[in-house]
């Protein structure tokens, strides 16, 4: 059985971008569940999250939010459920597709790697210069917005193996100071094992605290359902009053998610093999 749910990200979506984020995110769905059915989960979450950071319209990869200096630093993370194998970048420049680069470090003994020596690790790999800075981008820096693109993005799968994977990737929240680490790449932020997998998106800080991810696949391996684990997590979350928003996936393909931000967007298919898409067209 194949499952598949994807995020790009918590918070505000402008009314003129919701066509485009629906149209963006059924693309990207369709496609990733297609390539799921002949691959790994594993494989399959990668392929979906690069699709999202090839995307302008989310906060990963191309179009990734700029920090105080004006540049780009992106940070992206991969968790396979079968090896329990986490790897992760932090604060990458100039590549194109972190999420990848951070794959290649699952065979690594030292499987986490930041800033310039990430940069360095991607080279040595063969990724080549590519800047993922927009011109629209380059314009909320300036005028100092907060608004787009809307947020981190990931995804959560089950393949037919029943093998589950997480992968998230994000350009981080904007203006935010020179050093400043990220949750998606820890196991707070993107978590995943053979009971559930669970990435997140939303205020990093706040996701820290709560060790979001890694706390609701916890409660699955404690007994707890996973619906009754984003209940529990959730109520936990609202009651702080942090903005988070997550997905996740079980053994038996029941997938879940939940968000105390405005609004989150997402795309999966519900039992009836119906495409749900938010936000809508």
């Amino acid at each position: 059985m194949a499952v598949l749910i994807i995020h790009g990200g918590a918070g505000n979506v402008h009314t003129q971008d919701k066509e485009i984020i629906h149209q963006e995110l059924k693309r990207i769905y369709e496609d990733s569940f297609l390539y799921l059915k002949n691959h790994s989960a594993v494989e399959a979450v990668i392929y979906a999250v690069s699709l999202l950071e090839d995307s302008p319209y989310f906060n990963a990869g191309t179009g990734s939010k700029l920090q105080q200096d004006g540049k780009a630093r992106m940070s992206a993370s991969l968790m396979d459920g079968k090896t329990q194998r986490f790897s992760a970048v932090l604060n990458i420049e100039d590549v194109k597709n972190p999420i990848q680069v951070a794959a290649h470090l699952q065979e690594s003994t030292d499987s986490v790697l930041s800033g310039q020596f990430a940069t360095a690790f991607s080279r040595e790999k063969g990724f080549l210069f590519y800047d993922p800075i927009t011109p629209r981008q380059r314009e909320v820096w300036l005028q100092k917005k907060k608004s787009l693109p809307v947020g981190t993005v990931g995804a959560v799968a089950l393949d037919d193996k029943g093998h589950l994977a997480a992968a998230t990737s994000t350009g981080g929240k904007g203006f935010e100071k020179l050093g400043r680490v990220s949750d998606s790449a820890m196991p707070a932020g993107n978590y995943a094992n053979q009971k559930a997998a669970v990435s997140c998106t939303g205020i990093g800080e706040h996701i820290i605290n709560e060790s979001l991810a890694s706390r609701i696949v916890t409660r699955v391996i404690d007994g707890m359902t996973l619906e009754d684990a984003f209940q529990k997590s959730f109520k936990e979350v609202k009651a702080h009053q942090y903005q988070i928003g997550a997905i996740g996936i079980d053994s038996e393909g029941n997938v879940s998610f939940d968000y105390s931000t405005p609004t989150m967007s997402y795309a999966y298919q519900d039992l009836d093999g119906n495409l749900i898409i938010y936000p809508s067209s």
